[in-house]
């Protein structure tokens, strides 16, 4: 069978270059991810810096199929993946040039778009060409438009989400959250870069939409200091009553941290970079009458397959083009209108 074609425009530290990183599950880039699966072949890179595409033509074994214009690329190779790992600002142009030479299935970077007007450009490209492919025998040349929101394809989150859903330990009452991303980092910029992960598994955890309510502590703008930022999470938009979040955002630390905690009427799931724990409500050992939260034995271990499980949904959605992906344009506008709905403040 004639392998799926694959090409990616950005060549940086996403797309290829952290699958040198001896440290990190693999795969654990986009390049990695496509030489991984059995039905994909990787046909081209495209970036306008010329020594990443030297690296890259290197590092993949591609010869000359490195361009520095993304049109030339998809006109010679026409692939029918396109990943975009390029700055966000420029992401609404790739997808529409994706959808001008009608490549089946894009996989666009986080965050969707540097801001809401874009995002949602990109979220009405997507959703016209699902319609299309919904209403139309001849949907060929609709693309589908797929958000590296990583985390809803990892194992360890999706066996989270079965805790949370089936309601294994009472319903889930509240949640905190915390992002320190090293010393120097503005937090506006944590806010949107690793934020983005956060507010998005958030929401795909719970099957709920987040609202903002308020900030307070260190202003936004600032590169030291402490935020927190307070939301609800809503799975009805005629729902009055939200599941309270509170979201830490902190710099001036030397090391990194992503992880969030679900506060359950029997119990508490951590779950973050690092970190998998359940704790279920027992009988206290340190008071009678009372009851106290033991860590059971429900660890993770395995592999988590986040990129591979990715790519795995992209190669679904070029076979059959009606397929909704796991992470969609959609969901990936969810995160910068909740993005757009905090307020740096001065």
């Amino acid at each position: 069978m004639e392998k799926i074609s694959a090409a990616i425009v950005g060549l940086g530290r996403i797309a290829s270059l952290l699958e040198d990183d001896s440290l990190r599950e693999k795969p654990c880039t986009h390049a990695g991810a496509i030489a991984a699966n059995p039905d994909c072949e990787l046909v081209a890179g495209c970036d306008i810096d010329e020594e990443r595409r030297r690296l890259f033509a290197q590092r993949w074994q591609l010869g000359d199929k490195v361009y520095a214009d993304a049109a030339q690329m998809l006109c010679t190779h026409k692939p029918q993946i396109l990943v975009i790992a390029t700055h966000p600002d420029s992401h609404f142009y790739y997808c529409r040039l994706a959808a001008d030479f009608e490549v089946p299935v894009v996989i666009c970077e986080k965050p969707l778009a540097d801001n809401v007007r874009e995002a949602r450009k990109i979220a009405k490209l997507a959703k016209q060409g699902r319609l299309a492919a919904q209403t139309s025998h001849a949907a060929q040349g609709k693309t589908i438009i797929l958000t590296n929101h990583e985390r809803r394809y990892s194992e360890d989150y999706m066996r989270a989400k079965e805790i949370i859903i089936s309601e294994k330990f009472g319903r889930l009452l509240s949640i905190r959250g915390h992002i320190y991303m090293g010393k120097r980092k503005r937090l506006l910029d944590v806010l949107w870069h690793d934020g983005t992960h956060l507010f998005d598994i958030l929401m795909f955890l719970t099957d709920s939409n987040l609202k903002h309510k308020k900030c307070w502590g260190t202003q936004l703008n600032a590169s030291s200091g402490t935020a927190w930022l307070e939301a609800g999470l809503f799975r009805a938009k005629a729902d009055k009553e939200a599941i309270p979040v509170v979201i830490e955002l902190g710099a001036g630390r030397d090391h990194l941290v992503f992880e969030m905690e679900f506060s359950f009427e029997q119990g508490r799931l951590r779950i973050g970079n690092g970190v998998y724990e359940v704790w279920e409500s027992v009988s206290s050992p340190y008071a009678e009458n009372f009851r106290s939260l033991k860590q059971t034995q429900d660890v993770y271990t395995n592999p988590t397959g986040f990129f591979a499980n990715m790519m795995a949904d992209a190669v679904a959605c070029v076979k059959d083009n009606k397929r909704q992906p796991r992470s969609s344009a959609a969901d990936g506008l969810n995160v910068i209108e909740y993005l757009n709905s905090v307020k740096a403040w001065r």
